[in-house]
């Protein structure tokens, strides 16, 4: 589930630890930040988040497993449902103080 927030000018590392997100890699080709709650163990939440100077943009997903095959990202992920709504909301709500995201 793709969203976007404004972005408050907080470290957004600081900003993701705040609401038990995890720092797990950095693809500067990609310009993304991946992060996870919890940090270990599955199932995951887990973001792939780009930052811009105006907005966090946030690819919002659920690791089920792990990765099957080492080496490869390929793994059981949901992008959408009612938990992933819900973790979008509570993410909206804990960075804006306002469900729905809009400014």
């Amino acid at each position: 589930m793709r969203f976007v927030i404004k972005n408050p000018g907080e470290s957004v590392y600081n900003l993701m630890r705040k609401i038990g997100y995890h720092f797990q890699d950095r693809d500067e080709s990609r310009g993304e930040i991946s992060l996870t709650r919890p940090a270990r163990g599955y199932p995951r939440f887990h973001i792939y988040l780009k930052v811009d100077s105006h907005n966090l943009i946030f690819n919002l997903h659920l690791d089920q497993r792990k990765p099957v095959y080492k080496g490869l990202p390929a793994h059981a992920g949901q992008y959408e449902g009612p938990l992933i709504k819900e973790e979008a909301e509570r993410i909206r709500r804990a960075l804006l103080g306002r469900p729905d995201g809009d400014e």
